[in-house]
């Protein structure tokens, strides 16, 4: 079936290039004062994406085929994954801000099972548990949001808003707290601080579900970003609390990933990096330049993952310092990581450099600090990347890779055309006109002389970042300068980057034990204090019915005296109140 909505996409995409968006509206509840509809958009932005999608989940069920081959509830995987891809596909379709809500609910509970897959490990059931909880803290404020945005605009469709967010007039305190319940959401779904976490967690997962899920299924929650950024550019807090967000978690996340031991977990922080990077892009309004990151992003980082699978399904380890020397043994697979490191960072004529290009020498001024957070999280993660194959890669054979196979061809052949995909990536660009031309303007010349320098030495301060975090990187795990480091130089910053500047202990300590000691009080409420009441009465009332059982005589004369007096008490009683 997704082949069939591969080629079906791609006909599609043919169709409506250069097409005027067509929308599909399904009534689904109409009431009084209530019109909630399912609309489509047909439009090639919306058909590419389903198109990435339906591509990406082949990709990934056909290599699951060799990696998932002896496990025995296979079939629950693929009608998981097919859930999942339903799911990522009709939020690439939907044009309803309320039809969007519901498949994010699909996409939560599909990550949750999926995560869960190996349900008979401990550490696997509290990790969907903390992923499925983590994003349930933002689908809460986003169902906020939705209900407040629907009661204010009238309308829940993207379309509908966008035209609305033109002319209205809200409090600044209203429109700052729409929007942060909007970004609520989305914060979740792309593993943004302060709800991160779960993502890390979530590589507890198979590896076919971690390719989809660092690629598209945190895209899915930037995608849903985007189209609320017409709503959320009515309150500048929001704007801020976006570029806040992004550079919190692209930095942090950047130096969390070069502290991991643990391959999976190395690669997941960089996703967050990057997603926090779409955030920063939406927060200023450049929305062309967050589309192009989902896309240059997904393609490598799912390149990364499949050859991050190989090199765990041959070594049954996720732990790189029992590997190395796996470059000679396994040569598709290091082409593929080769090729999907390359892809992210800014590495000539790759995709990514095209997209840091178009966003630091485009048609807007580009900000001093946007411009070092590109740097630094370029650099850092050319340094990461370098990192992971000295470790794995290069050096002398580990017991555990000295007799690695190369991976079987139903995992090789995906590998390999994803490695194809990922070069051809900017002649795709340049076939969508989505490329900046060597010529093309940048700022007018009202400009200040600080901003045209910004222009003019961005792009190759941007190449000199990755050439100084490969060169570091290589320094140290390729040709010996010092004895080849696991861990950082530093005790203290190697613990305070390895345990993700020990937030989850910060929750611990914060909102988890307030939570607990409030569940705990509701509980001996509950218990003594409402169930005392209610135990009481109960003892009442069976003390009294079982005294009464022995004062009946069954002559009728004694109930008409019981009731004359009952009667009279009650009257005394009433006239003793007035």
């Amino acid at each position: 079936m997704t082949v069939l909505a591969f080629i079906h996409g791609s006909l599609l995409f043919r169709i409506t290039w250069n097409h005027l968006p067509l929308h599909l509206t399904y009534s689904w509840l109409t009431a009084p004062g209530l019109d909630i509809s399912f609309v489509v958009e047909i439009s090639p932005l919306s058909v590419g994406a389903m198109e990435l999608v339906a591509g990406l989940s082949l990709i990934a069920q056909f290599y699951a085929l060799g990696y998932m081959e002896k496990d025995w509830a296979i079939a629950r995987f693929y009608a998981l994954l097919g859930f999942f891809e339903a799911a990522i596909s009709g939020i690439a379709l939907s044009d309803s801000l309320f039809l969007t809500y519901g498949l994010l609910e699909m996409l939560t509970l599909s990550t949750y099972l999926l995560v869960g897959f190996w349900y008979a490990q401990p550490l696997v059931v509290t990790a969907a548990r903390d992923a499925f909880l983590t994003k349930r803290v933002g689908d809460v404020l986003l169902l906020m949001g939705v209900v407040a945005v629907s009661a204010l605009s009238g309308s829940l469709t993207f379309s509908d808003l966008e035209f609305w967010a033109e002319t209205a007039q809200l409090q600044p305190l209203t429109a700052t707290l729409l929007g942060l319940a909007l970004i609520a959401g989305p914060i979740g779904k792309c593993a943004q601080f302060p709800l991160h976490l779960w993502l890390d967690k979530a590589m507890e997962g198979p590896n076919p579900a971690s390719i989809l899920r660092n690629s598209i299924v945190v895209s899915g929650g930037a995608f849903v970003l985007i189209k609320l950024q017409p709503v959320l550019a009515l309150s500048p807090i929001t704007d801020g609390a976006l570029i806040a967000l992004g550079t919190a978690t692209a930095i942090g996340a950047s130096l969390v990933a070069i502290a991991q031991i643990d391959i999976k977990r190395a690669f997941s922080h960089t996703t967050s990096a990057y997603l926090g990077l779409v955030f920063i892009a939406v927060g200023l309004h450049q929305v062309d330049v967050a589309l192009l990151l989902l896309l240059t992003h997904a393609l490598a980082k799912a390149l990364l993952f499949m050859s991050v699978g190989a090199i765990i399904l041959t070594t049954s380890t996720q732990d790189m310092t029992e590997m190395g020397g796996l470059w000679s043994r396994m040569p598709a697979t290091t082409t593929a990581f080769l090729v999907g490191a390359s892809g992210m960072v800014a590495v000539l004529p790759l995709g990514m450099f095209w997209t840091m290009r178009r966003w630091l020498d485009g048609f807007w001024e580009v900000p001093w600090w946007l411009v070092l957070i590109l740097l630094l999280v370029n650099g850092l993660t050319a340094l990461n990347l370098t990192r992971v194959f000295g470790l794995v890669f290069a050096g002398k054979p580990q017991p555990k890779t000295r007799r690695t196979p190369e991976v079987p061809w139903p995992m090789a052949l995906p590998m390999v055309s994803m490695t194809i995909v990922t070069l051809l990536v900017p002649l795709m660009l340049q076939q969508w006109q989505l490329l900046l031309s060597w010529s093309s303007p940048s700022l007018d010349t009202s400009a200040s002389s600080f901003n045209a320098f910004i222009h003019q030495a961005a792009v190759p301060l941007l190449l000199i970042s990755g050439v100084i975090g490969v060169a570091i990187g290589a320094a140290l795990y390729l040709y010996g300068v010092t004895k080849r480091p696991v861990q950082l130089p530093w005790k203290s910053v190697q613990e305070l980057l390895a345990y993700d500047f020990y937030i989850d202990r910060l929750y611990g300590l914060t909102v988890v034990l307030l939570v607990s000691r409030i569940s705990a009080i509701s509980a001996w409420i509950d218990r003594y204090i409402i169930d005392g009441i209610v135990n009481i009465l109960g003892l009442a009332t069976l003390g009294s019915g079982e005294g009464l059982k022995y004062s009946i005589s069954g002559q009728s004369q004694i109930y008409v005296l019981t009731i004359t007096i009952g009667v009279g008490l009650l009257v005394i009683l009433m006239l003793w109140q007035f």
